[in-house]
């Protein structure tokens, strides 16, 4: 347990062709322009409730969100107003390595090219 950010980006950029950004002030993590993860900011903007410590948004596949927040209740929840898109928030100190590595792939190939999410691991 006890992930937090740094686990989440080591994640994120060690799938193929993720690259980090920002949007709406907040750090985004991106493969082919397409988000399929956000990191909060204290003290931001609050844009998907991402202004409290340890919180990350993902853009999950619905059925994979949720599969994984009946998994993982209280740490994967659908967001307020988008997670009918599957945007996803994420309590990183709520969830091993093994499990954030799994949703962060899972959010990753919902928006990855067929030809890099078909490709072996």
């Amino acid at each position: 347990m006890n992930c937090g950010p740094d686990d989440l980006r080591r994640a994120a950029l060690g799938l193929p062709e993720a690259y980090e950004d920002t949007h709406r002030g907040k750090p985004t993590f991106r493969v082919k322009a397409r988000i399929f993860a956000m990191l909060s900011q204290p003290g931001g903007q609050g844009f998907m409730g991402l202004d409290g410590a340890d919180v990350a948004v993902l853009k999950l596949d619905r059925e994979d969100q949720l599969n994984m927040a009946a998994a993982h209740p209280g740490a994967v929840t659908p967001t307020e107003t988008y997670g009918h898109h599957g945007w996803t928030y994420v309590r990183l100190g709520e969830l091993d390595a093994e499990a954030l590595a799994t949703l962060v792939r899972l959010a990753w190939t919902h928006v990855a090219p067929k030809r890099l999410s078909n490709a072996p691991a």
